[in-house]
């Protein structure tokens, strides 16, 4: 039986490190330099050009894993609505919530 392979495999950082990395970069609006720099204020020595191989090689694996852990709308919406009133003017305002917004809501 054929064990999955580890896409970090051969690498010289942990897999800690470099998921690290690339959650930096692509979290913040970061270049490969300011990362570089934040990760060598904490003795981690890495290159940029290193740190972008990383991002290409890594950041679907890391962008299908964020979209798994995303909360999923309900099924079934609730219409929300209420009449303001903004600087002396009346207003009609009205929001579609989902399920678990609405449940939390009462």
């Amino acid at each position: 039986m054929k064990r999955a392979s580890d896409p970090h495999y051969r690498h010289r950082f942990p897999a800690d490190i470099i998921s690290h990395t690339v959650w930096l970069y692509h979290t913040f609006c970061l270049s490969f330099r300011d990362v570089e720099l934040m990760l060598a204020e904490r003795s981690i020595e890495v290159a940029y050009e290193t740190i972008r191989r990383w991002c290409r090689k890594f950041a679907q694996t890391f962008a299908t894993r964020l979209r798994r852990r995303r909360p999923r709308p309900g099924d079934r919406w609730h219409l929300d609505e209420v009449f303001i009133r903004i600087n002396g003017v009346q207003h009609y305002l009205w929001r579609a919530v989902d399920q678990e917004a609405w449940c939390s809501m009462s």
